[in-house]
C-alpha cells in the first residue's frame, strides 16, 4: 500500500497558532531570497562541464555520507551501494547497477524517519521531481524511472538547476595542490562568477596527514619554491593562496583535530618545521605545528583578506577498517570535546583584535555553545560563529544553537547559514529548513515581547542572506 507524500506548509513552525502565523509570515518574506552557499563540497566539474547527472543513485546516494552512514549502521555493506574500495578488496562484489542500488536504498528508507536526511530527501522528491507518493520498496522503481527521465532533460543540468534553485553563489573546496582546472574553465566561460573555490590546506599543514612529506614536495614543484626550508614553505603557501584568490576564493578552511593554536618564534618554528619535514614527528610536535600554522594562516588572511574557517573537534575517519578500505569521508567522522577558550588563545591574543580579520569557527561540541563560543564571539572583533555543522545541521540542532548562542553573541556575530554538503540537490532543502527554523525562533521572541515584528523581519532577512555575504566577503 502506497503512502502519500505531502510537505505540510507549516512544517517546523511552532505548535501555538498565533506564533505559527507569525513564523509563517516571516518565512514568506524570506523564502524566495537567493541562496548563498559559501562553503560546501560539491564537484566543480559539474558546473564546468554542465553534463547530465548519470543516474539517481549517483545523484542522491553515493555522494551523500549522511545517507550511506545510516545504511551502513543498519548492516548494508558500502559495496552494495556502489562504493568501491580504494585499497585491497573485501571479497564482496561492488554493485554497479544503479537500479539495484536505488531499490536497496528504498527498502531501507524507513530508517531515516525523524532525521534531517528524510526532510531533505522528501523535499527533493516533492519539489524537484513532483512525486506525490512516499518512497518505499513498493515505489522504488516508480521513483527511479521518474528521476531518471527528468535527469535527461536539459533543464536538469547543473547550471540550469543553479538557476532553478536560485543559487546566487556556490563555493566548492579544493586542496592547495589542485590545479583548479574546472574553476579555470568556469572563469573562462564568464559564467556570472557564481562558482568559486575555497582553499583547504590541511594536507600541507598537518604532519599527521597521509603523504604529508610528499605533498610538501609537490607544493615545491608547483610553486618553484624550496619547501625543504621554512621560509620557502611559507612563500609557497602564500603563492597558492594567491592562485586560489585568482580563481575566486574568498575563504580558507581548516579541519584540524583540535582548536589548539601556538604562536612560536621564528627560530622555534624553523626548528619544528625541520623536524616534521623530515618525518621525525611526535604527537606533541604535530599538534604544535598545526597550532602554529593556524596562526600563520591568520597572518596571511590579514594580508590577503581571505576569511578563515576553522572546523575543529572532529575525529575524522574514526572507523579504521573503513578508512583503510574506502578512504576518508565515509560518514565515520565523530564529535570530540573541544577547548576553544584555551585552544584559540594564542591566535586571538595575536590577531583577535584585528577588525580586518574574519575567523569563522564551527563546532561539533554543542556543550561549548554558551560556555565558550558565544562569549568569545561576543568579545573578539575577528571572531564569528559558523552555523550548526554536520550532526547539528538539523531542526533541533538549529534550535539549540539559537537558544544557547543568541543571548551572549547576538545574531550579528554569526555567519548566517551554509549547507556544507556534497549532495547538490539537498542545498535548497537544507536552506529551506534553516529559514523555517530561524523564523520559528524569531516568532517565539516576538510572542514573548523580546523583539518587535519590525526587528524580526530585518533579522530574518539578514540570517537568510545578508550575514553570509558579509561574513564571506562576497
Amino acid at each position: 500500500m502506497t503512502e502519500p507524500l505531502h510537505l505540510h506548509p507549516d512544517r517546523l513552525f511552532p505548535a501555538d497558532a498565533s506564533t505559527r502565523t507569525l513564523a509563517r509570515d516571516l518565512y514568506e518574506a524570506v523564502a524566495a531570497l537567493p541562496i548563498i552557499s559559501p562553503h560546501g563540497h560539491t564537484d566543480p566539474q559539474w558546473f564546468a562541464e554542465d553534463t547530465p547527472f548519470p543516474d539517481p543513485a549517483a545523484l542522491l546516494i553515493t555522494p551523500d555520507h549522511y545517507v550511506f552512514r545510516m545504511l551502513y549502521s543498519q548492516g548494508v555493506p558500502l559495496e552494495d551501494l556502489g562504493i568501491a574500495p580504494k585499497g585491497e578488496g573485501t571479497g564482496r562484489t561492488v554493485e554497479t547497477d544503479p537500479r539495484a542500488i536505488w531499490r536497496r536504498f528504498a527498502e531501507h528508507y524507513h530508517v531515516f524517519d525523524g532525521t534531517p536526511s528524510q526532510f531533505w530527501h522528501d523535499w527533493v522528491y516533492a519539489e524537484v521531481f513532483g512525486l506525490d507518493v512516499r518512497l518505499s520498496a513498493g515505489t522504488a522503481d516508480l521513483y527511479f524511472d521518474a528521476i531518471q527521465a527528468r535527469m535527461a532533460e536539459a533543464d536538469f543540468r547543473p547550471r540550469a538547476l543553479m538557476d532553478r534553485f536560485n543559487i546566487e553563489l556556490i563555493a566548492t573546496t579544493e586542496d592547495p595542490l589542485d590545479p583548479l582546472a574546472h574553476h579555470a574553465k568556469i572563469k573562462q566561460d564568464a559564467w556570472n562568477h557564481r562558482v568559486i573555490t575555497t582553499f583547504r590546506p590541511d594536507n600541507v599543514l598537518d604532519p599527521d596527514h597521509p603523504g604529508f612529506a610528499a605533498n610538501l614536495d609537490r607544493l615545491g614543484q608547483v610553486t618553484g619554491r624550496d619547501t625543504g626550508r621554512y621560509d620557502g614553505y611559507l612563500l609557497a603557501l602564500e603563492e597558492r593562496r594567491a592562485f586560489f584568490r585568482a580563481h575566486g576564493a574568498t575563504a580558507t578552511d581548516h579541519g584540524h583535530p583540535t582548536a589548539f593554536t601556538a604562536d612560536l618564534s621564528r627560530q622555534d618554528a624553523e626548528v619544528l618545521f625541520n623536524r616534521v619535514r623530515n618525518g621525525r614527528v611526535r604527537a606533541a610536535d604535530a599538534e604544535t605545528f598545526r597550532g602554529h600554522m593556524l596562526v600563520e594562516m591568520a597572518r596571511m588572511s590579514l594580508d590577503d583578506g581571505m576569511v578563515m574557517q576553522i572546523h575543529p573537534g572532529c575525529w575524522r575517519s574514526h572507523n579504521a577498517p573503513v578508512r583503510d578500505r574506502f578512504g576518508s569521508n565515509m560518514g565515520d567522522d565523530l564529535p570530540v570535546a573541544t577547548d576553544f577558550v584555551g585552544g584559540l588563545k594564542a591566535l586571538l591574543n595575536r590577531f583577535g583584535n584585528e577588525p580586518g580579520l574574519k575567523i569563522i569557527v564551527f563546532t561539533l561540541d554543542e556543550t561549548t555553545y554558551s560556555r565558550e563560543l558565544a562569549p568569545l564571539a561576543g568579545h573578539y572583533p575577528a571572531l564569528t560563529l559558523g552555523p550548526p555543522w554536520w550532526f547539528h545541521d538539523s531542526p533541533e540542532g538549529m534550535r539549540r544553537y539559537r537558544e544557547q548562542m543568541t543571548e551572549t553573541a547576538g545574531f550579528y556575530n554569526t555567519a548566517g547559514f551554509n549547507d556544507d554538503t556534497r549532495a547538490f540537490l539537498s542545498i535548497p532543502a537544507r536552506h529551506d529548513v534553516a529559514r523555517r527554523m530561524d523564523c520559528a525562533f524569531l516568532a517565539r521572541l516576538v510572542a514573548e515581547h523580546r523583539l518587535t515584528e519590525t526587528q524580526a523581519y530585518r533579522i530574518a532577512r539578514d540570517l537568510t542572506y545578508t550575514l553570509a555575504k558579509k561574513a564571506y566577503r562576497l
